[in-house]
């Protein structure tokens, strides 16, 4: 269990960091709208904490469960649209959802690797929950850079061949 363990610790230090960066961003960018979906994102962080910490108190206890509680909650759509961006935070928006693309494949190839770390079926299944949420949130900042990425394009007065 202790190979458990030391996973969720540094699962739960891995969301710690991803919550302050959204707050970071959430604290340099003017657009209200982007401010509220940076600090929605920040708190889906904080829930992936709380989880975790519960999934640590049940391998504790020996005795792990899965509840399906992150599959219940994905984040809306909704909250990665930040409406029209002037330049400088457009400029914002596109390196924000660049670097939430980096982590989140990150945090997917380190459920990955943790799920092949563990015997215990259980913790698998936690651990493709994690993986699931955070598929979740990669498709939602990849259409959304998408997005930013042609209004970018477009103001630079140039497209792609």
């Amino acid at each position: 269990m202790k190979d458990i363990e030391n996973i969720i610790n540094q699962a739960i230090l891995n969301e710690v960091e991803g919550a302050q960066f959204y707050r970071m961003a959430a604290s340099q960018n003017a657009n209200p709208e982007a401010i509220e979906a940076l600090n929605k994102l920040a708190e889906e962080e904080v829930a992936h904490i709380e989880y975790l910490r519960q999934f640590s108190k049940e391998v504790a206890g020996g005795k792990i469960t899965v509840d399906g509680a992150l599959s219940a909650n994905v984040p809306s759509p909704e909250i990665y649209s930040w409406g029209k961006m002037d330049k400088q935070n457009l400029n914002l928006a596109l390196s924000v959802f660049s670097v939430g693309m980096q982590m989140e494949r990150d945090s997917i190839a380190f459920y990955e690797d943790a799920k092949k770390q563990v015997d215990d079926p259980q913790a698998k299944k936690v651990f493709d929950e994690l993986i699931k949420w955070e598929k979740v949130h990669l498709d939602q900042f990849a259409a959304q850079y998408e997005i930013y990425k042609q209004e970018w394009w477009a103001d630079q007065g140039f497209s792609p061949c």
